[in-house]
């Protein structure tokens, strides 16, 4: 089981932009300011080691508590030398001396004037252990020869059983509860949020006393995953970037609830968490989860059409915590439903558990069928109703990124339709026409448009609407009159307009969309979208993702031709890692392998750690989870994919020469070198059961 989770950077040869750091290579003088690692355990919360060796973010207690430094150091007392009591820490960084919260006063509540204190002589003073005590110290005396060196292990572990965290509104009735719904499945579950870890574990002696009985095993275990993942000889940059997004797992982003299954935010504010329910459009993005720990991302699925599926097919895109039947009062989410079938599909490949998909099947159907009913009720092969997306609003009228995820799951529904002997025509019609649609309609010698649209619609139009006329001033109205309803996109190049080509890539199954049409929106994507820095470009939203001269990086949408609507959607001039990457996977997917790079560099070079901490890419909160599509940068490149169904392993590399490549599979994980045409599987841990080997379309 691979329980723990350890990312190591290793030293690289590939120079920093700036020429004074490698890309996964160790950080050094000012890229250490803003380093802040997590360590934790999945859904067990989080304290951080920063880049100077000071403990922060320390976040036990079920919510995110960014700027909890509590005074936790390490210090060293040295016998006979004057002022030779020192905290074990680096200087301070110029940026905590002013202007974070509470510093008008001094910040006398921290530790940055150190050493001040519990050690200046060096007294060591023994007292019994007592609950009431607000503070403590732990003394080892050691003595050292000259040029000798020891090590202190000092092991911090915390048990917090319970929390306030109820979230959600309850299901109102049998519609709603859904066609699973058995409730027998709810007796007795706890209020309130209460995690896995308590549930395992009866108290902080039990957790103690297990960390001291498996240490040696788990350590063993995470240097094995380092040491496989790090074999790698795949371009640093990218190495780079998965790893660091791995430390999101870690976050209070996630959080696994007392039966062991998974719930989890979309970041974290200040002090708590930000969206929340594993909102099916944003997880859509992070693919590092389903191939590390594969049975905790199936219960993600399990709760998406098991629990917050009604009995029409509607799923709410967030769901209760702890997780239980939701209301179904609000929009369903276009991609994030139609990802989740796609998800499935992936879900089932990588574990393998045709058995579990069979149980699924039914479900995923009836998710499908409401999708057509409500958005193509026609059944033109056309997204045209109003539907809601990842961007927090709706898109009247079809266009390239809803049309392409509706391509997808269309596609998948014929895979799973072929896989239980059921009738696929309908979806091979339904896709057909999407297809068609895409390539005559929306698509403008260059890239997918959106093509607005807000009558003769089955939803009556936003005149009619008091939910969304109700905030349109005159101004406004006359806007709509001529250009249709606020925050379309219209004729702008979208980043995210082709990812359901990615997203079915993912999941081991062709992209039916037409290539030379999605690679031509891409690299319009790159032409457009990707600014090599941030100088001229306006915005008015959330500019500290990426602003000014020195960062770089791709805004979601752009206009290159004219047209932007008067309001576009309120986001269009963001930047958002989990996009970039996005797109970066997809151009490398199709041979634009240098563009993909450039991308990624510019990301990391934003997160070096001078302004922004590298292991905290954030977006609406802090350790934001789309940006764990960064994984799929391993499998853009690569080619590998392990499918645990036909135990066949594929190898389809996007560039030629040899390579070394990490591989986790739900039996196991190593390494997969392809050197001289030849491929050669190493595994470090478990078992990986493969049968054939795919390379390039040759058996």
């Amino acid at each position: 089981m691979k329980q723990v989770l350890v990312c190591i950077l290793c030293l690289s040869v590939s120079l920093h932009a700036f020429g004074q750091r490698n890309y996964n290579g160790p950080y050094s003088g000012k890229f250490l300011d803003r380093v802040a690692f997590p360590i934790g355990g999945m859904g067990a919360g989080m304290f951080c080691l920063e880049g100077t060796g000071a403990v922060s973010h320390m976040s036990v207690r079920h919510h995110m508590d960014f700027f909890n430094e509590p005074g936790m150091f390490a210090a060293i007392h040295l016998k006979g030398v004057k002022n030779g009591s020192k905290v074990l820490e680096i200087k301070c960084p110029d940026w905590k001396k002013f202007g974070r919260p509470k510093s008008g006063r001094g910040n006398g509540q921290t530790l940055l004037g150190m050493p001040r204190f519990d050690i200046s002589e060096g007294k060591l003073t023994s007292n019994p252990p007592s609950n009431d005590a607000k503070a403590a110290s732990l003394a080892v005396p050691l003595k050292l020869g000259r040029g000798e060196s020891k090590t202190v292990k000092v092991h911090l572990a915390w048990y917090v059983p319970s929390s306030g965290n109820h979230i959600g509104g309850d299901a109102r009735n049998d519609r709603d509860r859904g066609p699973c719904y058995d409730p027998a499945d709810y007796e007795g579950i706890p209020y309130y949020y209460k995690p896995w870890y308590a549930s395992r574990f009866e108290g902080i002696n039990d957790v103690i006393a297990y960390w001291r009985a498996h240490y040696d095993d788990l350590r063993k275990k995470s240097e094995l995953f380092a040491e496989a993942f790090h074999a790698s000889t795949l371009p640093p940059e990218v190495t780079e970037a998965v790893a660091a997004n791995l430390s999101i797992l870690k976050s209070p982003t996630v959080m696994r609830q007392h039966d062991g299954r998974l719930w989890c935010w979309e970041g974290n504010n200040d002090s708590s968490g930000s969206c929340h329910g594993t909102c099916t459009h944003v997880w859509n993005y992070a693919q590092a989860l389903p191939h590390l720990f594969p049975d905790m991302e199936r219960t993600l699925r399990e709760t998406e059409f098991m629990v917050d599926q009604d009995s029409r097919g509607h799923q709410t895109f967030r769901a209760n915590l702890p997780i239980r039947p939701v209301e179904h009062g609000f929009h369903a989410a276009c991609d994030g439903q139609f990802g989740g079938i796609v998800k499935a599909y992936r879900d089932w490949r990588i574990s393998g558990d045709t058995e579990w998909i069979k149980r699924l099947y039914p479900l995923i159907k009836s998710s499908i069928d409401y999708c057509i009913r409500t958005w193509d009720p026609k059944e033109k092969g056309v997204i045209e109703e109003p539907h809601h997306n990842t961007y927090d609003i709706e898109f009247w009228g079809p266009e390239g990124m809803s049309m392409s995820f509706y391509a997808a799951a269309l596609r998948t529904m014929v895979e799973l339709s072929k896989t239980f002997r059921d009738d696929p025509t309908r979806y091979e019609s339904l896709l057909h026409k999407c297809l068609a649609y895409m390539n005559g309609k929306l698509f403008n010698g260059e890239y997918f448009v959106q093509e607005i649209r807000w009558t003769d619609l089955q939803v009556p139009d936003p005149t009619q609407q008091e939910r969304y006329y109700r905030g349109y001033s005159p101004e406004e109205t006359a806007v709509l009159m001529q250009e249709g309803p606020k925050y379309q996109f219209g004729k702008g190049c979208l980043s995210d307009g082709v990812i359901g080509g990615w997203m079915i890539r993912t999941a081991g199954l062709d992209d039916p969309m037409d290539q030379e049409k999605t690679a031509s929106h891409l690299r319009s994507v790159h032409r457009y979208n990707y600014l090599p820095s941030m100088k001229n470009h306006a915005n008015p939203q959330r500019p500290t993702f990426a602003m000014g001269a020195d960062d770089g990086g791709l805004v979601l949408c752009s206009w290159p031709h004219g047209g932007q609507p008067s309001r576009p959607f309120v986001y269009s001039n963001e930047v958002w890692t989990g996009i970039e990457y996005q797109v970066a996977a997809h151009l490398i997917f199709l041979g634009e392998t240098e563009k993909g790079l450039e991308i990624i560099r510019t990301v990391r070079n934003r997160y070096d750690g001078r302004v922004r901490n590298p292991f905290n890419e954030y977006e609406c909160g802090h350790w934001y989870a789309r940006a764990m599509s960064s994984y799929s940068l391993l499998q853009a490149l690569t080619g590998i994919r392990y499918d645990a169904v036909d135990k066949t392993l594929y190898i389809d590399p996007a560039t030629d020469g040899d390579f070394t490549s990490f591989l986790s599979t739900a039996g196991g994980f190593g390494t997969v070198e392809l050197k001289n045409g030849k491929p050669a599987v190493t595994t470090y841990y478990g078992n990986i059961d493969i049968r054939h080997c795919m390379l390039r379309g040759k058996k």
